[in-house]
């Protein structure tokens, strides 16, 4: 014998129907809802264009940084200037990333805190924009773009001395294939570093303009 149904089951079961009739008819509200804490920002480069997401919630220092180099402007004319691969690393992991930056001269701002993968939970997996330091607490203007995934740069890993890894704050949302071309340049140029040697792009990479994408992450 089937139990009937209450008008109270009626009513879930009613709630529950047009719930999942909501995410049906409506999943770019949902998304968007999902997304509310990602800003966008669009590198402008002679190879092409690099579209990327920040994800101010999970790392809001990092990100406030580099915002405040994008709307100031300090990027615009810089480039990416060093490719690193398997064949020119001499760190332990290797490594694949291109590094970028402003176009020269002292960082405008002070250097910041470092936010671990361990604390904001990112990995630095294929795409993943993050940090460039020295010593942990010294990142300031420049930045990396992970070519492949790069465990070695995650929090824990031995690429440093201290363990504590590199601070993602973001990832290329379209445009890898420019990254790509950009890490398989050739790359003779001088440089007085010889932990550098081999690295350094023969014909950096001009970042053209760096702006901020209207409608994502802003304050209306």
């Amino acid at each position: 014998m089937k139990t009937p149904m209450t008008n109270r089951m009626r009513t879930s079961f009613h709630c529950i129907l047009y719930a999942l009739l909501m995410l049906v008819l409506l999943p770019g509200q949902y998304s968007h809802a999902q997304d509310a804490s990602t800003v966008e920002v669009m590198f402008r480069t002679t190879e092409g264009d690099i579209r990327v997401e920040l994800y101010a919630e999970k790392a809001p220092v990092t990100v406030a940084n580099f915002l405040r180099y994008v709307e100031g402007g300090y990027f615009d004319g810089g480039s990416f200037y060093r490719t690193v691969n398997s064949e020119n690393d001499t760190g332990t992991p290797v490594i694949e990333v291109i590094q970028g930056g402003m176009a020269g001269g002292e960082p405008p701002f002070p250097p910041i805190a470092h936010e671990s993968t361990r604390d904001t939970g990112l990995r630095h997996t294929d795409g993943t924009l993050s940090m460039a330091r020295a010593e942990a607490g010294t990142a300031s203007s420049e930045f990396f773009i992970a070519v492949g995934d790069q465990p070695g740069l995650d929090y824990g890993s031995g690429r440093n001395d201290d363990g504590l890894g590199f601070a993602a704050f973001g990832r290329v949302i379209e445009g890898m294939e420019v990254v790509r071309t950009i890490h398989g340049k050739p790359a003779d140029g001088s440089v007085d570093i010889p932990y550098l040697k081999g690295q350094m792009l023969t014909e950096p990479v001009t970042i053209e303009v760096v702006t901020r994408l209207q409608g994502h992450g802003e304050t209306q």
